[in-house]
């Protein structure tokens, strides 16, 4: 499956830790695909969950931050995923596919 708004940037940590934002901005009409797309995102990474999420210094393998903001009419959308390396880029790589 590809994602139609939610696009990641990835950032390593050097150390075998990535994390990976996307953001979407959209109008009222989108918002709920924007949310649809965020919770499959979420669900794939709990299906194929490298451990339990929690924050990482908490002994959590992985974890996510997602936000939403309105202003005006415009809707932002931003989600973070922490996590090891090759597992988030193995969840990019499943949703760039197609």
């Amino acid at each position: 499956m590809s994602l139609d708004y939610l696009i990641f940037d990835a950032s390593d940590d050097g150390e075998g830790t990535g994390t990976w934002d996307a953001m979407a901005s959209v109008r009222a009409a989108d918002v709920r695909a924007v949310l649809a797309e965020l919770q499959t995102v979420l669900s794939w990474a709990d299906q194929h969950s490298p451990g339990p999420r929690g924050p990482l210094d908490e002994g959590g393998a992985w974890d996510a931050d997602e936000q939403v903001q309105s202003d005006g009419e415009w809707t932002t959308v931003t989600l973070t995923i922490t996590g090891p390396w090759e597992w988030g880029e193995a969840m990019v790589a499943h949703f760039s596919a197609g």
